[in-house]
């Protein structure tokens, strides 16, 4: 969130059953109440003389080897992108081949003859059908796709495989999973890189052979080390070094094999849910008023009207609706209940999407992609939308587990959640994830978990 407040919002009168104007909107937001602010603590991080030595360079695995030992053979981007272009590549040598040795025998037979003549027909018009196959593809993908606006990231290959154990790398367990890091950041000014800290931090699991999806919110607050030996809250990666930083400190703190991301901003979510035509949520009684002040003060920031919640139940909520939902935090639950929410209309998303046909899906993509920041390659974007219907989630939860977290202030850093023992709650967490009840974390893992219980245990105590 950098140093905005997510958490400002009208709390002034209102009026229940119309459009409030602009000027009304103004002039509440000058006097939201800002006792939930979430300042942006520039600590002197203790610094850890035990902390484990990341492998260098020269010691880390391969990109092959990484790929062969923590995905199978759909699973990688890397491998599936090497595959896929070899794969072309292999397939166009081969066809050209093919014609240019048919033309040759064409022309050392009957020179002149009606069958040569037929021959020569009949590969010229499957040239230029392979030609219009061509143009219709590059048409689809570069135009009705308008990927130009996606905010293409290219990550330090390096930095990432550096943040992955050897534990991890191989683990038989984690094959044949792809795993992605999700991230919701306040982009109201239109900031998705840095300098903002990520309100929302899920992990995306998918089963490459079943199409099975686990969430798994990893809460904001959570006292993590943010990849560099600093301890605080893990949100906080983001807004240090961006997703390349968030993605290292999951897979360092969670033993996680995480290479890519997707990076979507509030007005981005704005903009999915409405070209979805909304989703479907049961809203409850004491969600109602907190829903309908972020819509006031985000539809102040957007410049645009809003229509209030007016009742409980289940009910389609519009893209400001929705996006709203997903920031309450002052019901009974606080942020973990907040966090439960996200995965709601996360899931309410895709249960949408899943409907929609592949042109539908387009003008949804377009949509969010102004306000979308990923390290996906375009084949891999288009893959996606073309297999939704593929994807089922399965299973969702929060990280640390409900049994084995705390809550406390940790001196400078803040409130914070707690895991009040590491190394058990990612024994949790891949269990979860990978059905993998046996797990044994990597000795990066218990160190972390260590310190994490040396910083805390006084304030918890």
């Amino acid at each position: 969130m950098g140093n905005r407040d997510d958490e400002y919002y009208d709390r002034g009168e209102r009026r229940p059953a119309s459009r409030r104007s602009r000027d009304d909107r103004e002039r509440d937001t000058r006097s939201r109440d800002d006792r939930y602010r979430d300042d942006y603590y520039e600590d002197d991080y203790d610094d850890y003389d035990d902390r484990p030595v990341r492998r260098s360079g020269s010691s880390s695995r391969s990109s092959s080897s990484r790929g062969a030992s923590s995905r199978s053979a759909s699973g990688s981007r890397s491998a599936s992108t090497s595959r896929s272009s070899s794969g072309r590549s292999a397939g166009s040598s081969s066809s050209r081949n093919s014609r240019s040795s048919s033309r040759a025998g064409s022309r050392g037979g009957s020179r002149g003859g009606k069958k040569n003549n037929t021959k020569a027909i009949v590969l010229l018009v499957a040239e230029v059908l392979v030609a219009c196959i061509l143009v219709y593809v590059a048409y689809t993908v570069f135009f009705k796709v308008d990927v130009t606006k996606v905010g293409k990231v290219n990550m330090n290959e390096e930095v990432i495989s550096q943040s992955i154990s050897e534990t991890v790398a191989e683990n038989k367990e984690m094959k044949g999973y792809t795993n992605l890091a999700l991230f919701g950041v306040d982009s109201r000014e239109g900031e998705l890189t840095k300098k903002t800290r990520s309100d929302t931090i899920i992990i995306c699991s998918i089963n490459n052979d079943t199409g099975d999806i686990k969430l798994c919110s990893v809460y904001r607050d959570t006292y993590l080390n943010l990849s560099n030996d600093e301890y605080t809250k893990c949100n906080a990666a983001y807004a240090e070094g961006g997703p390349e930083q968030a993605i290292s400190m999951l897979n360092m703190n969670l033993d996680m094999d995480i290479e890519n991301f997707v990076t979507i901003g509030f007005r981005g979510l704005t903009d999915v849910v409405d070209a979805l035509g909304g989703v479907t949520i049961d809203v409850t009684d004491a969600e109602i008023s907190h829903l309908n002040n972020y819509q006031s003060t985000m539809a102040t920031e957007m410049k645009r009207d809003y229509t209030p919640v007016k009742s409980a139940g289940v009910q389609t909520l519009d893209g400001l609706q929705a996006t709203a939902y997903c920031r309450i935090r002052y019901t009974a639950g606080d942020d973990f209940r907040r966090a439960e929410r996200q995965r709601t209309v996360l899931m309410a998303c895709l249960d949408k999407a899943k409907t929609m046909s592949y042109s539908q899906l387009e003008t949804v993509a377009n949509k969010a992609f102004g306000e979308t920041y990923t390290s996906l390659d375009l084949s891999e974007i288009l893959d996606l939308l073309k297999n939704v219907a593929n994807y089922n989630v399965v299973d969702n939860n929060g990280f640390p587990e409900e049994t084995m977290r705390a809550t406390g202030t940790i001196g400078k850093k803040g409130s914070c959640v707690v895991a009040t023992d590491l190394e058990s709650n990612v024994v949790w967490l891949h269990n979860f994830l990978f059905n993998d009840s046996a797990y044994s974390v990597s000795e990066d893992v218990k160190k972390y978990s260590e310190k994490i219980k040396s910083d805390t245990s006084s304030y918890l105590n």
